[in-house]
């Protein structure tokens, strides 16, 4: 299994266990983050850009395929605000892979593993077009204005999802 952590910081040479702010996590449990291979995409944006990621596994209705993805080609999709574009377009992130063998599962549908140890990754690239790396590994990009009614729908589907760093993203939208 590979395992990865994507960054803005170029040449991390070790990660150490960081102590979680998570509320559903021990807080006196140091960590080392990684994901895994399948939801490496949803990380292929600006740290701090809020995001709707989601994609089909064998538990998605049909009638959620053909509602919320574009094509019977595509099956996992990454949503941002356009406020994020320009700023994915000019973001180079630095991609660590680790040994996996000190991790273990944290979350299954995010794709999250972590490690009570320091890690040295065992090999480091760089990803300049973010936009043209999610193409690539066939996956629909959204762009919209608020991401919050597609956070709500999804969330009640059928579909695995994650939604990240939603407290930088947009309010709201107030029903008129």
């Amino acid at each position: 299994m590979k395992l990865f952590h994507v960054s803005e910081e170029k040449n991390i040479s070790i990660f150490h266990p960081r102590l979680p702010s998570r509320k559903d996590l021990d807080p006196t449990v140091g960590l080392v983050w990684a994901i895994n291979e399948k939801c490496f995409p949803n990380f292929l944006t600006p740290r701090n850009c809020p995001r709707v990621t989601f994609y089909a596994n064998e538990a998605t209705t049909e009638a959620d395929s053909t509602n919320y993805l574009s094509s019977k080609s595509v099956n996992h999709v990454v949503a941002i605000e356009h406020k994020w574009f320009e700023i994915m377009k000019s973001t180079t992130l630095y991609v660590y892979e680790f040994d996996s063998s000190d991790f273990y599962l944290q979350d299954l549908g995010a794709g999250y593993y972590v490690s009570e140890k320091s890690q040295v990754p065992i090999r480091q690239f760089e990803i300049q077009d973010l936009f043209g790396e999610l193409f690539k590994r066939n996956i629909e990009v959204r762009l919209l204005t608020n991401l919050w009614d597609l956070s709500d729908k999804i969330q009640q589907s059928s579909f695995q999802y994650s939604m990240c760093r939603m407290g930088f993203a947009e309010q709201r939208l107030k029903e008129v």
